[in-house]
């Protein structure tokens, strides 16, 4: 009677396991494989979220030349969403190495569009927003292409080891000094953006008073300033441009901007150089061990 029992139990354990299994006929089917659940990386929330942030900056350098408000509303919302995509990224389990590429490119992108935009702004500063180009993609560049090479494509380009640089470990293992950093050093270019829409103190001879003209000025609202179009031969020109920004905001919010986020700005550039120098060296090291292995280099005969 145990032994019918114990069958019978046996019998009904299987069956259970087979309706679990999706198979109704008293069987176990072994012979297919569990399917795998098809994924679109490209679909993801936060790749969502960084294409938002492209369509925005576009956006914002569409209105960049002449409105100064409509453009940095844009540009900023487009920066804010850099934090998002991090946090749903890790809520949602969608950290990508796509993603995260993504999101740097982007960055880089849309500050070096706003600098390109600064150095026909402030002709006088040019070589500074254009070394500033440059020393953002090359350090950027790098220290990607020194973390895949030394330690793996598995490696993110945020783990920094505390023994190659303490500056860089806590740049980017703690959020809040990642983000006032970002933020600010983003925030310091704005504000020099709106300085040019309101600041002809510091703008070229352009606005400087006409020599022997007494009453007569280039200044923008003065009754005898002469039409543009007599002036330019493009309404899109330079010199046109600058004529239309001259004075159409007020410069003390943006001053305080500037002197606020100057100092995060120019320490942003110091880890900028940082990383540039240790990023370097790093590779170097792994040339020097690469040569080693190979026997290199050779005594001479």
């Amino acid at each position: 009677m145990n032994g019918v029992r114990t069958r019978k139990q046996a019998k009904e354990a299987e069956e259970l396991k087979a309706t679990a299994n999706g198979n109704g006929n008293g069987k176990v089917d072994y012979s297919h494989p569990n399917t795998e659940v098809s994924e679109n990386i490209f679909l993801f929330y936060p790749n969502i979220i960084g294409y938002s942030r492209i369509i925005l900056a576009v956006a914002s350098l569409y209105y960049m030349p002449l409105h100064p408000r409509t453009c940095s509303i844009l540009y900023s919302v487009s920066c804010l969403l850099d934090v998002m995509d991090g946090v749903a990224a890790r809520h949602f389990h969608q950290s990508t190495r796509f993603g995260a590429v993504l999101d740097m490119v982007t960055d880089r992108c849309t500050t070096a569009c706003l600098l390109v935009f600064l150095s026909s702004a402030w002709p006088r500063w040019a070589l500074l927003f254009q070394g500033l180009i440059s020393l953002d993609l090359a350090s950027h560049y790098v220290h990607m292409y020194a973390t895949l090479a030394m330690a793996g494509s598995g490696q993110s380009h945020k783990n920094v080891d505390e023994s190659r640089s303490k500056l860089l470990h806590l740049y980017y293992t703690n959020k809040i000094v990642l983000f006032v950093f970002c933020a600010l050093n983003e925030l310091f270019f704005i504000a020099v953006y709106l300085l040019s829409f309101s600041s002809p103190i510091l703008s070229p001879s352009l606005l400087q008073p006409i020599p022997n003209s007494p009453g007569s000025s280039a200044q923008p609202g003065n009754p005898s300033h002469p039409a543009p179009s007599t002036l330019f031969a493009s309404p899109y020109s330079a010199g046109a441009l600058e004529l239309a920004r001259a004075n159409k905001m007020d410069s003390f919010w943006p001053w305080v901007i500037a002197g606020v986020s100057f100092p995060i700005m120019a320490g942003k550039q110091i880890l900028n150089v940082i990383q540039l120098v240790k990023a370097s060296k790093w590779l170097a090291e792994g040339d020097i061990e690469m040569r080693r292995a190979q026997g290199l280099p050779r005594e001479r005969k």
